[in-house]
């Protein structure tokens, strides 16, 4: 399975669904609305074909969006893996 159908397959199992795609089909938008309990709102995540990333974009309060950049799929899964470890901070 390539890169790009794994970064896939790792997002749906973590609650994302596809939202768009680009034109060409080089990028591929997927959304998800985290649960009224967690910190992290409005999640999305970009899949890109030509740099063969993904990047997951967040906003932990409005107006704060903050994003992490992923050239593998191992790399994602451990910072989706550590993401749920944090505890939350008020």
């Amino acid at each position: 399975m390539g890169t790009l159908q794994s970064f896939q397959v790792l997002a749906r199992q973590r609650g994302f669904t596809e939202i768009n795609k680009s034109g060409g089909g080089t990028v591929v938008w997927l959304g998800r609305r985290a649960p009224d309990t967690a910190r992290e709102t409005y999640q999305r995540m970009c899949i890109d074909s030509l740099t063969k990333s993904a990047t997951i974009y967040w906003m932990t309060v409005p107006g704060d969006l903050k994003s992490r950049t992923f050239r593998d799929v191992p790399a994602l899964h451990d910072w989706f893996e550590l993401r749920l470890e944090i505890p939350e901070q008020r």
